[in-house]
């Protein structure tokens, strides 16, 4: 279902949606084992959003959930948002250790640590920020987005980084503002939509999240139409307006200015 932020109106109902999740973990961990079993919650962009957004909204969400998760037999060690990086480098473990780069179970019985096998990069598209992180060839001069980990034995320095507002649906919000700010009238062209197709948002709707600042002059209840025009050259072209891809003399970069060492191996994309 949607993530927890999306309860921010409706706290009870963010508590209630990790049920189904709480209720299948318990059927797969050994009941004598679920006392000793150390359970977090991590909340990622959404949360960092609503939490910019409103801060007492975010604080009400964390406490249903934690409360929801404290009702079942688990060691329970708190509900907080994730940084960027931990974001980012979590996706990566995950990756790495479900295609069994990190650890494998051998002819020999035995869990060791896979041999002449290369972890993979993982790329993660979310709804509001996206990851990218990856064992770089050189050391990761910016300390933010550098990362280390000791896993099963062995030490992986990795570099990670997480762009805020650039998950699927902060950049179509993105998109829709920069069309809306390109001719100023209540009437939208959006390349990127079908042909003939129509929808209506108002201002307050299309500006209602810190990734999009609204124009002065704009009215928050006027609605806005926006119509379908079809064409695929022209979407590219507006999406790529949205990324600065210039670095600048300091060092090598991703995009808008972000620092990122030269991408390096096969990388796993999820989204």
């Amino acid at each position: 279902g949607p993530g927890i932020s999306s309860y921010a109106d409706d706290p009870a109902g963010a508590g209630a949606s990790l049920k189904p999740c709480l209720d299948r973990a318990m059927k797969i961990v050994p009941a004598e084992q679920q006392r000793e079993t150390p359970t977090y919650l991590g909340a990622t962009a959404g949360m960092r959003l609503l939490r910019k957004e409103n801060s007492t909204k975010a604080e009400q969400v964390f406490a249903e959930v934690s409360k929801a998760i404290g009702e079942y037999p688990v060691d329970f060690r708190g509900a907080r948002i994730l940084t960027g990086s931990e974001e980012g480098s979590f996706g990566w473990i995950t990756v790495n250790y479900l295609l069994e780069t990190l650890v494998k179970f051998s002819f020999a019985e035995k869990w060791e640590h896979p041999q002449d096998v290369e972890v993979l990069g993982a790329l993660d598209l979310g709804g509001a920020s996206t990851q990218i992180t990856f064992q770089p060839g050189v050391p990761v001069e910016d300390r933010n987005t550098s990362v280390f980990f000791r896993l099963y034995g062995t030490d992986y320095s990795l570099y990670s980084h997480s762009y805020l507002c650039y998950g699927q649906t902060q950049a179509l919000k993105m998109l829709l503002a920069a069309l809306h700010q390109a001719n100023s009238s209540a009437q939208i062209s959006h390349p990127c939509y079908p042909r003939g197709y129509q929808e209506n948002v108002t201002v307050a709707e299309l500006y209602d999240s810190p990734c999009v600042r609204a124009p002065s002059s704009a009215s928050p209840a006027l609605v806005l139409t926006v119509t379908g025009t079809g064409d695929p050259g022209a979407c590219g072209t507006a999406v790529q307006r949205l990324f600065n891809f210039s670095c600048g003399a300091q060092w090598p970069c991703g995009f808008n200015g972000v620092y990122q060492p030269p991408v390096r191996g096969q990388f796993f994309v999820s989204s």
